[in-house]
């Protein structure tokens, strides 16, 4: 006889988990994918995989769980279990010491503590609590960062981490409070391993405050979700709980507890609803998908041509010419202009947290388009960055980028009396009245209108926020209603 086996799948917001148990509980197989904003299209791609590796035959069952898996479940017709009865259900069967959970995914993050009625020899959650919308303590909030600063978040971010000594105090109740203590430790020249772990343990603070509020850590405790893969993280839990060796336990299977929770229940429970095969799914998927209600207008491009062309240097001899550098907390901008306000080389790079190697990398690229055809006879400095840039690279001045902007604004339209500036961090507006500033107005912490809430939306779903982006949003027919407060 066939042994039989049973599928369990976590589909939560960042990322799809599945497993394949037999029925001596053992894990066969295990998938741990990014979804990028279609977690059913991948649960798609990830059953056909199994199904083709094994008969279907021998596959008696099928659960979800996540904050996708009701859906899931009813298209499919197959089991359905709470999040958190089966991520103790998975820690309860394979590690029955374990006393409490941590449990941090993409965008939840949960703490379980578990009490075993001996009676019964069943194990209850006996006390339970999670984040709520804001999803600061969560995978999102290392993910978000680990971008920022150009690094992986699978495989550089917990060894980088791990290697500091003296972590900075970072804000980690927001990620836009967080990403302003990084851009002033970045100005600062902070090691990035030093920011790095930084961030671990304000996560782990985090944690402890807002979603354990006061509660015991019943040891020993289990460290589980996408997040536990961070050895960063890892540390940065054992030292702000205060845990001697042992009492973190990082089951084998950390990803994919909820998921194997969910076949476990699947497999005590009796065999599931009837499955109604994949091909339901992948008719839900071609003709379900877009019945939103749209509430807005479509968007409508004006053709409008960003201008980006450096005139040709036309000198007898050397040609004065002025260096201008603004270093963002995203982007970093280097332009050389001659005294008739005309752009002879410029460079847009992104900082990606080292502020001073990549001014370096913008002059001398900038340099070698100009040459030895100018003489630089003054440097200026502007951003979050102009401070440190400015005395990096001995310039004449240094400037807020309100004056900044106003200036050139009003060469390029002396008639200009409103700008809106919006970068990566900062969003500005700036009034204007016979040339001179009379007001102005910026956002203060929260960076949700600002590029860095866009590029953030982009890396979720994969795209990118360059080349498809406005394409793709131009092309809606009926865009819907979505919050904006927050990224």
């Amino acid at each position: 006889m066939k042994e039989r086996k049973y599928i369990g799948l976590d589909i939560g917001s960042v990322s799809l988990k599945a497993v394949l148990l037999n029925s001596n509980k053992e894990v066969l197989e295990e998938r741990y994918i990014r979804s990028h904003g279609q977690p059913l299209e991948k649960a798609v791609e990830v059953l056909k995989e199994l199904f083709s590796k094994y008969p279907r035959e021998e596959i008696k069952g099928m659960a979800a769980t996540g904050s996708g898996g009701k859906l899931l479940s009813e298209i499919l017709g197959v089991y359905f279990v709470n999040e958190v009865v089966a991520q103790s259900k998975g820690t309860a069967t394979f590690y029955p010491e374990v006393k409490s959970i941590i449990e941090i995914g993409g965008q939840d993050s949960k703490l379980m503590v578990l009490e075993r009625d001996e009676k019964v020899g069943q194990v209850r959650v006996a006390d339970f609590s999670m984040n709520t919308m804001c999803a600061a303590g969560t995978g999102s909030f290392l993910d978000q960062q680990a971008s920022r600063v150009g690094i992986s978040i699978e495989e550089e971010f917990g060894q980088l981490a791990l290697k500091s000594e003296n972590p900075p105090r970072i804000a980690g109740r927001c990620s836009v409070f967080a990403k302003s203590d990084m851009i002033h430790l970045q100005q600062e020249a902070t090691p990035l391993h030093d920011i790095l772990a930084g961030l671990c343990y304000a996560m782990a603070r985090n944690f402890k405050s807002t979603i354990a509020k006061g509660k015991d850590f019943v040891k020993p405790i289990a460290f589980q979700g996408g997040v536990a893969a961070n050895k960063g993280m890892i540390k940065a839990f054992e030292d702000v709980l205060e845990l001697s060796p042992g009492e973190l336990v990082i089951p084998k299977h950390f990803a994919s507890m909820g998921a194997i929770g969910a076949a476990l229940m699947l497999l005590e429970n009796g065999e599931a609803l009837g499955f109604k095969g994949l091909g339901e799914l992948e008719s839900y998927l071609r003709n379900s998908r877009g019945g939103h209600v749209s509430v807005l207008e479509s968007l409508k491009g004006d053709n409008y041509r960003i201008v980006d062309y450096c005139g040709p240097i036309k000198a007898n001899g050397r040609l004065e010419a002025y260096v201008g550098v603004d270093v963002g907390s995203i982007s970093t901008n280097v332009v050389v202009i001659d005294k008739d306000l005309n752009v002879l080389a410029r460079r847009y790079l992104m900082t990606a947290g080292r502020p001073l190697e990549v001014v370096t990398r913008g002059l001398f690229e900038v340099g070698l388009e100009v040459g030895d055809k100018v003489e630089v006879m003054g440097v200026g400095t502007t951003g979050s960055g102009r401070y440190l840039t400015g005395d990096y690279i001995g310039a004449d001045i240094t400037k807020n980028e309100i004056t900044a902007h106003a200036t050139a604004a009003i060469y390029a339209n002396p008639k200009v009396d409103t700008i809106f500036e919006i970068g990566g961090q900062d969003s500005k507006y700036i009034s204007i009245e016979n040339g001179a500033v009379v007001d102005f107005a910026m956002n203060k912490v929260c960076a949700a209108g600002t590029g860095s809430f866009l590029e953030e939306q982009a890396e979720r779903l994969d795209i990118s926020i360059k080349e498809e982006f406005g394409k793709l949003a131009l092309g809606s027919c009926g865009p819907c209603g979505m919050g904006e407060r927050c990224t």
